[in-house]
């Protein structure tokens, strides 16, 4: 005997498994529901936008780039500037030391020692000839020596005026003031050496107390 046709909000009707799923009609997968764009990669989180192309500017596999990113090509530049720099165009001495070439070292040499030299052989009045030698030999061709040379040269002028003020002085109080003329020569010669060893170092000396006789 047929069984007479039920109709349709008896409830009795047959559930058929919805597309898409795995096995339980209406419910997720197991392990939760699915996000769009796929699952999460096993190992981490994918970030928003998803994982970069191949070729990207990316770090390679084996870790991160260190502290303040990769150099950039070619490597960073020393500390101080370009490499090969030495004096400026204006003849200054590099902070660094070095001189263009070992002549032009030389020269600037003669004209700091010369100065001490010079006040010793002629009594504190002749401390500017060898920076006048060094500046009119070598100095026409490089500005280094030029720097050096007028800087001792404006130094030893100044003091070998004051060398033949103190002179008069001793010679006007009947050699009461003979100390005068002998501290102005000590201060000449002290300087000098001074100004000869920072040359040696590759630095350009300011002298103290001194009149610029001579321009650069």
């Amino acid at each position: 005997m047929t069984e007479p046709p039920r109709p349709p909000d008896s409830g009795d009707e047959p559930t058929t498994p919805l597309s898409g799923s795995s096995g339980q009609a209406g419910y997720p997968p197991p392990g939760g529901y699915t996000p769009p764009g796929g699952y999460t990669p096993p190992g981490g989180y994918t970030p928003p936008g998803g994982y970069p192309p191949p070729g990207s500017d990316q770090p390679p596999a084996a870790g991160y780039p260190p502290p303040g990113g990769y150099p950039p090509p070619g490597g960073y530049p020393p500390p101080g500037g370009a490499p090969g720099v030495g004096y400026p165009t204006g003849g200054h001495g590099a902070p660094g030391g070095g001189y263009p070439s070992n002549e032009d070292k030389t020269w600037a040499l003669i004209a700091h020692f010369g100065g001490p030299l010079g006040v010793v052989v002629g009594g504190g009045l002749l401390g500017w000839v060898a920076p006048l030698i060094a500046m009119m030999t070598r100095g026409q061709q490089s500005p280094v020596v030029r720097a050096h040379s007028v800087a001792a040269l404006n130094f030893q002028l100044t003091w070998a005026v004051a060398g033949v003020l103190s002179w008069v002085l001793a010679t006007i109080t009947c050699g009461i003031l003979f100390f005068v003329p002998i501290l102005v020569a000590i201060v000449a010669v002290i300087f000098g050496i001074i100004g000869g060893v920072k040359a040696n170092e590759g630095a350009l000396y300011r002298y103290p107390v001194t009149y610029a006789f001579v321009k650069r």
